[in-house]
């Protein structure tokens, strides 16, 4: 437990990073383009708040700074709130999903979505001793995330003619090894209420939600994941030929394995769905997964597709 110093400490460096990063938007979004340098940024300053696993000061952090990266750029933000058993400690979790809103309100509209958390155990690292340690989540984790984060800076610039809603999900990263259905429970919470009453996304199903988690491989290589394909296939083959159309040469058009992601509970409400993820990547779930393991190819990619 900290000292009331160390709290105050804590959040005047939080403070700082969050006004440092809020700087940098106005000179990237002039740009006009997707960067992949830049999404960088937004990885690294996830990993330098610490594990971002629910509940911690890593994770709370995180949420004040996409909420103050929203409110910066005048943009939309609803937190939508709730409490899970975690399935790792059976303790309960709180968790924030956050929906993030950009163009006009209502009509047509597009839904991109990332998890923010980061696994509290790094139960496949080499070294037994320290599978009970968090990961930092630079690919898992923060490299989505960073996605939506400059996404974010460049529909405010040049407001999109579709809306789009941004979902950063929670709670995604704290299941339980073998059992599926204790993984993604941000997604699993909103997909069957995403039409309730003071719901950020009611009003009507998207076009489609396009999905981004771990894209920041130093080698990427995303193809069709299986569930996408095998459930909202018209929707994954339009998204992956209009990365050909782009010259994107990241996504591949074959059929890859099947990922239990936060695209699932949405496909199984009838949400056309595809997730865009590069899941042969060796430090998954270990302590490896920090900066030295990812890059910006993948995220600048992803980015310019999704824009």
């Amino acid at each position: 437990m900290g000292t009331g110093s160390d709290m105050s400490l804590g959040a005047l460096r939080r403070a700082g990073l969050i006004l440092a990063l809020l700087l940098w938007t106005a000179a990237v979004a002039a740009a006009g383009e997707f960067s992949g340098e830049r999404a960088m940024h937004w990885i690294r300053a996830q990993t330098e708040l610490g594990p971002r696993v629910p509940g911690t000061p890593g994770h709370r952090a995180l949420q004040e700074l996409i909420l103050a990266h929203a409110d910066s750029l005048g943009l939309r933000a609803t937190v939508l709130r709730h409490v899970e058993t975690s399935p790792l400690t059976g303790e309960e979790m709180p968790l924030a999903q956050i929906v993030v809103s950009a163009g006009p309100d209502g009509g047509d509209r597009l839904w991109f979505g990332a998890h923010y958390d980061t696994r509290a155990h790094a139960d496949r690292d080499p070294e037994r001793g320290a599978r009970t340690e968090p990961i930092a989540g630079a690919n898992d984790g923060a490299s989505g995330t960073a996605v939506l984060l400059h996404l974010m800076e460049l529909l405010a610039a040049a407001p999109p003619a579709v809306g789009v809603d941004l979902l950063f999900f929670d709670g995604e990263d704290q299941g339980r090894s073998g059992e599926l259905r204790s993984y993604c429970l941000g997604s699993a919470w909103l997909a069957p209420r995403r039409q309730d009453f003071g719901n950020p996304l009611a009003g009507g199903d998207p076009i489609g939600l396009v999905l981004v988690d771990m894209v920041a491989d130093l080698d990427p290589s995303i193809p069709m994941e299986g569930y996408s394909l095998r459930y909202a296939g018209n929707w994954t083959r339009a998204v992956f030929q209009r990365a050909a159309e782009l010259g994107l040469d990241v996504f591949q058009p074959w059929e890859g394995r099947a990922v239990y992601d936060d695209h699932v509970p949405f496909l199984e409400a009838g949400v056309p769905s595809v997730d865009l993820i590069d899941f042969d990547y060796p430090d998954w779930h270990t302590r490896a997964d920090d900066l030295d393991a990812v890059g910006p190819r993948g995220p600048g990619q992803v980015g310019t597709l999704l824009l």
